[in-house]
């Protein structure tokens, strides 16, 4: 017979759960927001850690925007008269494909990582840049 603490409820939960046919994972995904104003839509990414060159963002062939963030780090803190038994490596990687409205103007993205955050501005196409858009076909 098994014997539970106080805190029997998720003592239950985790030997329920970890199991061999269920994997027990860290992995979470970052906090998203989209804000949008006249002018614009603003993605911010919750990116704690990360620098700009650990970003990737283009605008695919289906007109998606895909951000990849990657970050490999290995913590190594070994001294001359000490050996570690464990070392700690950490890896993050995430990657996130969202669906551009029409609006917006492809050219002028622009993206910024600021206090743990990342920031893509989505600039939306002007009133005369939507004309231009516009295609006249020529009935024959």
């Amino acid at each position: 017979m098994r014997r539970y603490n106080q805190g029997w409820i998720p003592s239950l939960f985790d030997d329920l759960f970890a199991t061999d046919f269920v994997n027990k994972t860290n992995a979470t995904a970052p906090a998203i927001n989209v804000v949008e104003d006249d002018r614009s839509y603003q993605v911010e990414v919750a990116a704690p850690g990360m620098a700009k060159g650990d970003f990737q963002i283009h605008v695919d062939d289906e007109s998606n925007l895909v951000i990849k963030m990657e970050k490999a780090q290995e913590k190594n803190n070994e001294k001359k008269n000490q050996r570690y038994l464990r070392r700690e490596f950490s890896y993050t990687k995430y990657q996130q494909t969202l669906i551009l409205p029409d609006d917006v103007d492809k050219k002028g993205i622009a993206a910024a990582v600021e206090n743990g955050v990342l920031t893509v501005t989505l600039p939306k196409l002007t009133a005369e840049q939507k004309q231009q858009t516009l295609q006249h076909i020529e009935v024959k």
